[in-house]
């Protein structure tokens, strides 16, 4: 039977009168969790709590079936790539990686090895000794992401792991982190992007607001996610013949015409089939479609949607 990796039991978090948290009961198990909600939502609140940054007002936090509050022995399993930015500018980004690795228990030799080795892993060999002053955006995310598995944690909780980096880096930082979520250890990435979630794991922990909207498959969260009506604005010449070409389409909910920019904005259930059917009205020259965009298409609608 798969253990409980992390716990939270009725947790709920206050900053005045703000909600951070709101009752939040959930199990993640061992593997790669996709944290997923808009800016706001309780994901870097959630990862304080799991951290020990942060105690909950109400409510209990295991990790690896402990309590996490004050156990330094248990947080030395812990790994954390925070979404702020907090460096030691004349370090060079091996410093900073080893002296972190050592903090977390390390003897110096080993330290060493593994701020080396967790560099490497980030595509940083050629610059590890530089200061980090003198590094771009995108290499200071990536000294961040070593530090935080350089002293091969149990558990590792990683906020916004993207941010910063080129496509290239991206797709690089996938598969680390595909690869550091196998062997039984657990990693829990948060994010705001759907598409960034999907591509590291099918566990997905949707929220909003403090809450939990959604716990399970990504299939199934998207399924939620798709049932939701979309908008889909066009621009084009003749907005009103567009309409009577598009009106009978059974998933159809509403047409709004915009005189001021030429277009329509329709809202409809199975935007897959009206993109489909419209790719067929592209070539009509009477009709001029300049532009097709869905100004909904994100997850702060989809939450909207979602919470009565």
């Amino acid at each position: 039977m798969m253990s409980t990796s992390i716990s939270f039991a009725g947790v709920s978090v206050w900053f005045g009168e703000v909600v951070a948290l709101n009752k939040v009961s959930l199990e993640v198990q061992p593997g790669i969790t996709g944290l997923l909600g808009p800016n706001g939502a309780g994901k870097s609140t959630f990862m304080s709590l799991c951290t020990a940054q942060l105690r909950p007002g109400q409510g209990e936090v295991s990790v690896l079936g402990q309590p996490v509050w004050c156990n330094y022995p248990l947080l030395r399993r812990v790994g954390y790539c925070p979404d702020r930015e907090n460096y030691y500018d004349d370090m060079t980004g091996f410093e900073f990686v080893y002296w972190l690795t050592r903090c977390a228990g390390l003897f110096p030799k080993e330290a060493r090895r593994a701020a080396t080795a967790a560099l490497e892993r980030v595509s940083m060999t050629d610059r590890m000794h530089d200061r980090i002053s003198t590094y771009s955006r995108g290499m200071r995310q990536r000294v961040k992401l070593a530090q935080s598995f350089a002293h091969e944690p149990d558990i590792l909780f990683l906020d916004e792991p993207m941010t910063g980096l080129d496509p290239v880096g991206r797709l690089a930082i996938f598969d680390l982190i595909r690869e550091l979520g196998k062997g039984g250890k657990t990693v829990v990435v948060a994010s705001h992007i759907m598409y960034e979630i999907e591509n590291v794991t099918s566990n997905i922990i949707l929220l909003n607001q403090g809450k939990v909207l959604a716990v399970g498959d990504v299939h199934d969260v998207r399924a939620l996610i798709d049932a939701h009506p979309h908008s889909v604005s066009v621009r084009c010449r003749d907005p009103r013949a567009l309409a009577t070409r598009i009106i009978g389409l059974p998933s159809l909910v509403t047409i709004e015409f915009d005189d001021e920019v030429s277009g329509l904005t329709v809202r409809t259930r199975d935007p897959n089939t009206f993109y489909a059917h419209l790719t067929g009205l592209l070539a009509e020259k009477e009709l001029g479609v300049e532009s097709v965009h869905a100004p909904d298409d994100n997850l702060q609608s989809v939450f909207e949607y979602l919470v009565p």
